[in-house]
């Protein structure tokens, strides 16, 4: 099933959707300085709900992710995903 993407050609997938959590970490490896402003602009989803997802990844997938200041930063991405599949979902859709 197609998804609709925003202007960066991210897809939008549902808030219950696992992809949707593959697409934030994918912007926080990408990103330069990936705060809750620059990865709502990139990834479409609402700046108060990057913290909660970000707890999600952490929880769920065994991501070692921490937030320096205002920044994320992914220390490990843990024995679960693999990074080169997780990142296939914020441009191509996985």
């Amino acid at each position: 099933m197609p998804f609709q993407r925003n202007q960066f050609g991210v897809p939008q997938y549902p808030q219950a959707d696992a992809r949707r959590l593959f697409v934030l970490l994918s912007a926080i490896d990408l990103l330069e300085r990936p705060t809750v402003s620059a990865l709502s602009d990139l990834t479409g989803i609402d700046k108060e709900s990057i913290d909660e997802e970000v707890l999600k990844i952490k929880d769920q997938f065994g991501v070692d992710l921490h937030k320096l200041g205002e920044v994320y930063r992914i220390d490990s991405w843990g024995d679960v995903l693999k990074k080169n599949a997780v990142k296939k979902y914020l441009k191509n859709g996985g």
